[in-house]
């Protein structure tokens, strides 16, 4: 049994991965940051009133004085209008992503959740909002530069400040939105997400022999949902304080309800301590831990532009095209059960993942049920058979010649006129150039 590839898991639970699944959480740490913004700056203003009136420098402090009851209307009109600005803004947003995500899937709506810039473009937007009200408040009505308590000049020039990083942030943050309407940088987006989970997952072959006789299992106790990523460190330090062995039951992306195994036990009792909180179940899948559901989506997209509302096969080659690009990135690479052992080497837990078999069904079934009477996408995916053929090792070869020889009696069967079918059967990397 070999374990090429394995790397350890991750120390760190999938917290992260989670936020980044949600889109309050950078706008509630932009809210923390912003008020102690406020407070330093409200205090260094202070102390710049104090010093000048220690120093008796009463024309610098009235000029100080003016500046900012000139800025004070600025910074009203600015917290006044910051909030249309928000609503108008993300209307837009919204209904940009709800055109997308109706034209490609709706899965797309996670990468706009998913966002960095749009997390950070209503961080700083609610941002600016919030300090320049919490400026308004710092204002005086004394003028007299003896009896003058507080000058808000660093935090006016902040206001400013923000206010120009916000517009900044708004022509990058429209940028990014048109790209989400646009089929290639989605496809792209969801391809290079695939090749990150790629790169951080442990992968290792071999099945559940050697483990021992079952000896028991623990049932899930939590929500109904979608298994969405698993807690890989501490299902292995678990193990190890019990010397068993664990293995997972449903694979990533299974649908679990409450009262059905999740962990077998191998060579011992379970272990004690409660590990609910070692899988995390969701309403939908996400790209943390699951291999596959990167080419769900790009095959998702593909089936809606085949689809007879839709018709538009150029899309459906596109998708071809990540397709191919992730097969033949794990065409030699080991896939399957994945063994995760602990610091002195012995296997501790073992998961399933999808072996080559599942991720090429996962990536052709469908659409070769689709191509017929799309010429154009039978000769990308023809090509794309055959450059996967010219790099998968021999045992790795059979089920691509399944689905090159069933899409070619689909196509034969399907297409009545000879010309036609040696057309369609054309292998083209553009599908039709």
């Amino acid at each position: 049994m070999s374990d090429r590839g394995y790397r350890r898991p991750r120390p760190l639970s999938p917290l992260r991965e989670h936020l980044r699944d949600t889109f309050w959480f950078a706008p509630t740490m932009g809210f923390v940051c912003v008020f102690a913004l406020w407070l330093v700056a409200s205090e260094v203003d202070d102390e710049i009133v104090r010093f000048l009136q220690r120093e008796e420098a009463y024309d610098e402090l009235g000029s100080l004085i003016s500046f900012v009851q000139d800025a004070k209307t600025i910074v009203t009109t600015i917290s006044s209008a910051m909030m249309t600005f928000i609503g108008v803004v993300f209307s837009i947003s919204l209904v940009a992503v709800q055109m997308a995500s109706g034209q490609l899937t709706p899965r797309v709506v996670r990468i706009f959740v998913r966002s960095r810039i749009s997390k950070l473009t209503m961080t700083v937007f609610l941002a600016t909002f919030l300090f320049s009200l919490l400026v308004l408040t710092s204002y005086e009505s004394e003028a007299d530069p003896r009896r003058v308590v507080s000058v808000p000049l660093l935090q006016s020039l902040l206001t400013l400040v923000l206010v120009g990083l916000s517009l900044l942030l708004f022509v990058v943050y429209v940028s990014a939105t048109l790209r989400l309407m646009q089929v290639g940088p989605v496809v792209d987006r969801i391809a290079r997400d695939s090749f990150r989970v790629l790169g951080r997952m442990p992968r290792g072959p071999g099945g559940a022999e050697g483990l021992g006789p079952e000896t028991g299992r623990v049932v899930y106790q939590g929500r109904a949902g979608v298994l969405r990523d698993v807690n890989t460190a501490r299902l292995v330090r678990a193990a190890r304080r019990q010397d068993v062995v664990l293995r997972l039951i449903p694979r990533i992306g299974d649908f679990v309800v409450p009262g059905t195994p999740v962990l077998a036990v191998h060579g011992g009792d379970a272990p004690s301590r409660r590990l609910r909180y070692a899988v995390s179940v969701g309403v939908e899948r996400t790209l943390h831990q699951d291999l596959s559901f990167g080419l769900r989506q790009l095959v998702d997209i593909a089936l809606r532009a085949l689809s007879t509302s839709v018709n538009d096969p150029t899309t459906a080659v596109q998708c071809l095209d990540r397709i191919v690009q992730f097969l033949a990135a794990v065409v030699d690479l080991p896939l399957g059960t994945v063994h995760h052992r602990d610091r002195s080497g012995r296997v501790r837990l073992v998961q399933e993942g999808p072996a080559w078999d599942d991720l090429v069904d996962l990536a052709f079934e469908e659409i070769r049920w689709c191509v017929a009477g799309s010429p154009q996408v039978s000769r990308r995916l023809l090509a794309g058979l055959d450059d996967l053929l010219l790099l998968a090792p021999e045992e790795r070869k059979q089920p691509l010649v399944r689905h090159r020889e069933l899409l070619v009696q689909t196509v034969e069967r399907t297409v009545p006129v000879a010309a036609d079918r040696e057309f369609a059967l054309l292998p083209d990397r553009q599908g039709i150039g």
